[in-house]
């Protein structure tokens, strides 16, 4: 591969020349940058990225960490942050915690050898991330933290209005008549599982609704965890009338669940999810769900961090986007007759529809 040094030869200008074009340091007439230019696609030229980055004290990458990258929430916010880093010439580079925060620490420390301009972190489960992110900061990188927020941060947030989200789909729910409700939240820990729940709570304490703490549930935001707290709930006397799901993995892990209970949504048992996956449209049947806007919540985090790059060193920004509840098929009324009293095996459960008639 062809070198600063050959590019100058072939193009016929200095090596300094060469340098500006490339890094940008100084104007250079056009007639000589177009030479330049030349020059390098006809050698095939790629600038080191390291070697730029330690002229200059950071390379043209953003870092960005998830905590799992089989949840079809995160690759919308990962998206719309690739974007709007690509637009102003950054690549982004993907790291996956599987929710551990020593596998987190591991990638903050390795990204920051590669002297990125900035980090995008959605923050694994107990995660405190703030000696790295002040590492981060005294190197001239820019941190944003997303959708959750980890212990003991002051810096920049985007997060969805997750309080509201629930509110709103609880009262819904109730506007529904139902009044024996459930929710299998994500796990406690976590800042958007803790404001769904007091949204829920909320909603119910101003209908006077109260509900026995085992009617509240928590579960990993998976498939698996809804399932299992799903098959739980529905043992209960009384059994609930509708489950409001903490994620859509965990509403998709509870139809599972009603399935092999013998129950159909909602004819027997209601269902409400939260992030309005695209998969929502596609179950059986489709998902009632809290929207929040993963594509935005991405674009918004990388905006900030290139303002933050680009020299504003202004206090703290705190983003928190819209959500709204969009209604599908997975909720009716509550169901009447004793089966709301009794859990029901698959092989003795009888059909009975939301007007309580056998078929």
């Amino acid at each position: 591969m062809a070198n600063m040094k050959e590019i100058a030869k072939l193009a016929g200008v200095s090596l300094g020349t060469v340098s500006h074009v490339l890094n940008g340091s100084a104007t250079v007439r056009e007639p000589l940058r177009k030479r330049v230019m030349d020059a390098v696609a006809s050698a095939g030229y790629q600038p080191s990225q390291l070697a730029r980055g330690l002229r200059r004290d950071k390379t043209n990458m953003i870092g960005m960490i998830i905590p799992d990258v089989t949840n079809p929430f995160f690759p919308a916010v990962v998206r719309g942050a690739e974007d709007v880093a690509f637009e102003h010439g950054y690549r982004l580079v993907l790291c996956n915690t599987d929710n551990d925060h020593a596998k987190e620490i591991v990638h903050m420390n390795e990204l920051r050898t590669y002297l990125p301009s900035g980090l995008i972190v959605i923050p694994s489960s107990f995660s405190d991330l703030t000696a790295q992110a002040e590492s981060f900061r005294r190197s001239g990188a820019a941190v944003v933290c997303v959708d959750r927020l980890p212990l003991n941060w002051n810096g920049d947030t985007v997060t969805a209005d997750n309080e509201k989200g629930a509110y709103d789909a609880t009262n819904y729910i109730l506007r529904q008549g139902h009044k024996q409700l459930a929710m299998i939240t994500g796990p406690r820990h976590l800042t958007n599982s803790t404001n769904r729940l007091k949204g829920f709570k909320r909603a119910l304490a101003e209908k006077k609704i109260h509900l026995g703490p085992e009617y509240i549930q928590e579960a990993n935001f998976d498939q698996h965890g809804g399932y299992a707290k799903t098959l739980l709930l529905l043992r209960m006397i009384p059994r609930p009338t509708v489950i409001f799901a903490g994620n859509d993995m965990i509403a998709f892990g509870a139809l599972l669940a009603f399935r092999e209970m013998g129950l159909h949504c909602p004819d027997d048992i209601s269902l409400f999810g939260f992030d309005n996956l695209d998969l929502a449209e596609m179950t059986s049947p489709p998902l009632s769900s809290v929207s929040q806007p993963g594509y935005q919540m991405g674009t918004t985090a990388a905006q900030i961090l290139m303002d933050r790059v680009r020299g504003d060193d202004g206090p703290p920004k705190h983003v928190v986007l819209d959500t709204a509840i969009k209604i599908r098929d997975s909720v009716g009324k509550p169901v009447t007759g004793d089966n709301v009293h009794t859990s029901r095996t698959p092989a003795r459960a009888a059909r009975v529809s939301r007007t309580g008639r056998k078929r």
